[in-house]
């Protein structure tokens, strides 16, 4: 592996894989909404980069509270984007906060209340949504194993929704995957390293996928060698709300700093930070090496055999078999953790991540340089399916390398 231990036992499993494939919702290049015209109170749009467009939507939707109907970064004007309900009021709070604004006609809440409809009557294996901010509607995906009545309860659901929701076809299949990056080994399983993290109570510890974390108890850095951490059962999560888990480093003076390899140099990770639709980000596994996309839905439910996975982060980024767990980041911030997908790096395809602030905020870790809950570590970690490794919970086998992509 790239990361070699020192004799004071450094380990540096370094951020890496990618994601897994995912199929999710596919973003439309034109808004079903029209522009809206300036106010002659109207400020010029603000130029930020992808983080700070990510905390001034958390501003205006909490100003804007049920008038905000999500958001998106232009990385090509460099501006954010936001949709607002209501009256002329709104659209200049919006204007003079520095976004671009457009009117739309569904609110999240109504855009929430169809992606329950979904939830309760097309919950089928192979079938993805997620709120499309630049259509103001829910984007589904079906992937090519949704055939017959099943195709058929998906199609009427959306048809039932009115004009909020549109279905869409991908060629491939949504599961997840191992192989790639540095890796670790467990179980039969083959993963990827995510972020590296201090735990609750101050010791060194790793986060990856937690179809990997459900897959096996202990982990090394070679296949069939001595144990280098051990999951914490507890914090595993998958299916349901969330892919994630932190496996515990077993030597408390293990050494494993915020970075992500790259193959040639590192990346040093300040901070976690929330995913923005729009914002550029990088991925590094195994098997595809270094890759680049942007983040085209949040909040994605994916339906994979095993089960429904909630609260997922999209993009366009591509993905192979041997990529899970792997790293997710935005220049020095962590941004997520390989879950799965469709397509490859030939014909391209969805991917999908599990958010590093969430799964920092559920086991109680730490990363870089922030205090408790502030991040992850970068870490390495991609994912490929190895015989056996995965199981009625649908663990993949993954490396964990430092593969990142951007």
């Amino acid at each position: 592996m790239s990361h070699k231990r020192t004799p004071k036992r450094k380990a540096v499993i370094a951020a890496g894989s990618v994601a897994a494939l995912g199929a999710a919702a596919l973003i439309l290049p034109n808004a079903m909404a029209s522009q809206t015209e300036s106010s002659s109170e109207s400020a010029e749009p603000k130029t930020v980069k992808a983080a700070a467009a990510q905390a001034l939507s958390a501003q205006l939707a909490e100003q804007l509270g049920d008038a905000f109907a999500g958001s998106w970064y232009d990385s090509d004007e460099q501006n954010l984007v936001i949709n607002v309900i209501g009256d002329n009021n709104n659209i200049i709070l919006g204007e003079q906060a520095g976004a671009v604004v457009r009117q739309v006609d569904n609110s999240m809440s109504e855009l929430k209340a169809a992606e329950q409809t979904l939830k309760t009557k097309a919950s089928v294996p192979g079938t993805s949504w997620a709120m499309d901010p630049k259509t103001n509607k829910i984007q589904v995906t079906a992937d090519s194993s949704v055939k017959g009545e099943s195709w058929d309860q998906v199609e009427s659901t959306v048809k039932s929704l009115g004009g909020m929701a549109e279905v869409k076809r991908s060629e491939g299949t949504f599961k997840t995957f191992a192989a790639g990056g540095d890796a670790i080994f467990g179980g039969g399983s083959r993963c990827s390293l995510g972020f590296n993290v201090t735990d609750s109570a101050g010791e060194p510890a790793f986060l990856t996928a937690g179809h990997c974390g459900v897959a096996a108890a202990e982990w090394s850095e070679e296949e069939g060698g001595a144990a280098i951490g051990t999951t914490d059962a507890d914090t595993a999560t998958f299916p349901g709300e969330g892919d994630f888990a932190l496996v515990k480093y077993d030597d408390p003076a293990t050494e494993a700093p915020s970075t992500v390899n790259l193959g040639g140099e590192t990346v040093d990770i300040a901070q976690a930070a929330e995913a923005e639709v729009g914002m550029p980000v990088t991925r590094m596994g195994s098997t595809t090496g270094q890759d680049s996309g942007t983040v085209t839905a949040l909040n994605a439910t994916v339906n994979y055999a095993e089960g429904s996975v909630s609260g997922l982060i999209q993009t366009d980024v591509c993905a192979e078999p041997g990529d899970s767990g792997g790293s997710l980041f935005n220049e020095n911030s962590a941004i997520g953790l390989t879950s799965g997908g469709s397509g490859d790096c030939t014909v391209g395809g969805e991917t999908f991540f599990q958010p590093v602030t969430t799964a920092l905020e559920a086991v109680g870790a730490t990363i870089g340089e922030g205090g408790a809950g502030a991040g992850g570590a970068g870490g390495a970690g991609a994912g490929e399916e190895a015989g056996g490794a995965a199981n009625g919970n649908g663990a993949a086998n993954g490396n964990a390398n430092g593969a990142n992509n951007g």
